[in-house]
Parts: structure tokens; C-alpha cells; sequence
């Protein structure tokens, strides 16, 4: 039977490749664009790209609702700016707070290549988890300037781009890429796969 997957329809998500790929895997995704609208989904992903600021504002009427979900068991995928509004805030808008489902905070990347990083990007699992289940890393597509600096251990992957930058975090129900799985190929799709526990 195909997991159903409730996909946060907040206006700042790849939301047709979200979908497709979770399809690829096996899933039935399907965008909640209220509160409640997921029915009996285990699985959330909240995709996202953009400011941290703009997400957050978008992201405001679904918050109690995710925060409930995540307590009563289900799933959560954040992708990129969906990772970013997981922790507790952002110093690319200070001042607004983020979901605070992980501790620490997000943090423009301190390095002298060029931002926004923007690309493949090797991806190595520093920690064992779910999401990498099988895996010891893999290339992976980034679009991003900034990376959450977690105050508790939850990081399992990371990439190198000029310095170590967060790739990946898991804590219990809580799993976050910084990198793009569905449009990162074979690999992208594998942690996809791990994410269902497929």
C-alpha cells in the first residue's frame, strides 16, 4: 500500500518535484493547503525555497497544526528553507522565530566561495540515522546561502563547501535535508525512500 504523504502547501515550495519524486518512491503525496487537511498522513514534508522571513510568514497558520503532528508521531521532512524553519531561528531575519522543533539556529555560510551556493555537492555521512540508512554519502544539488548551526547532536551528514556546512539532521520523528533530494538523482531519491522506511 502506497504511504500517504502531506505535502505543506505554504507558496514557497518546489512543489510538482517534491511530488514527482515522492510518487518515484512509492508514495501518494498530496498538498495541504490549510491546517488539518492532511487526513491520516504519517509522513509531512515541508519543501521550501526563499527567505527565512517570507517563509516563516507563510508558514505562520500551519504552525500549531505541524507542532501537533510532530507530537503525536508523524514524520517531518523539512527540505532546505523547510529545514531552516525547523530550528529556532535565523540570523537572515532576526527577530523572527522559527518553528523551534530543533535547537539552535540557522547562520549564513562562513566561506569565501561564492553565495548562494548553488549546485552538486558531495554529501558525507558523519552519523548514523534513518534517513541514511545504507548509504555513506552520495552528490547531491544545493541552492543555498545560509545552514542551520545546531546547539544539540543531531547533524548526520555534512558537505564541504569552502568549510563544513550542514547537510543533513535527524532527531527521533524529525529529519532535515539542506540539499534538494528531489532533484538529486538516484541518491536524492534513496534518502526519499529511507524518509518513508521503505
Amino acid at each position: 500500500m502506497r504511504k500517504r504523504v502531506a505535502v505543506v502547501d505554504y507558496g514557497m515550495g518546489n512543489l510538482r518535484s517534491v511530488c514527482n519524486a515522492l510518487r518515484e518512491v512509492g508514495a501518494d503525496p498530496f498538498l495541504v493547503t490549510s491546517p488539518g487537511e492532511e487526513g491520516r498522513a504519517d509522513h509531512l514534508v515541508l519543501p521550501g525555497v526563499g527567505a527565512f522571513g517570507r517563509g516563516m510568514e507563510r508558514l505562520a497558520p500551519f504552525s500549531p497544526w505541524i507542532r501537533e503532528r510532530v507530537g503525536e508521531g508523524a514524520r517531518v521532512l523539512g527540505i532546505c528553507l523547510g529545514m531552516h524553519a525547523m530550528f529556532e531561528g535565523s540570523e537572515e531575519a532576526e527577530g523572527v522565530r522559527g518553528l523551534g522543533l530543533l535547537a539552535g539556529r540557522v547562520r549564513r555560510v562562513p566561506t569565501r566561495e561564492r553565495l548562494p551556493h548553488m549546485g552538486w555537492n558531495y554529501v558525507r555521512r558523519v552519523r548514523d540515522s534513518p534517513l541514511f540508512r545504507g548509504l555513506e554519502g552520495g552528490y547531491a544539488y544545493f541552492v543555498h546561502s545560509y545552514h542551520p548551526v545546531p546547539s544539540e547532536e543531531v547533524v548526520v551528514a555534512v558537505s564541504d563547501y569552502g568549510t563544513e556546512v550542514c547537510a543533513a539532521v535527524w532527531k527521533e520523528n524529525l529529519f532535515g535535508t539542506q540539499f534538494h533530494p528531489e532533484k538529486s538523482g538516484l541518491f536524492g531519491l534513496r534518502v526519499l525512500r529511507n524518509f518513508l522506511g521503505t
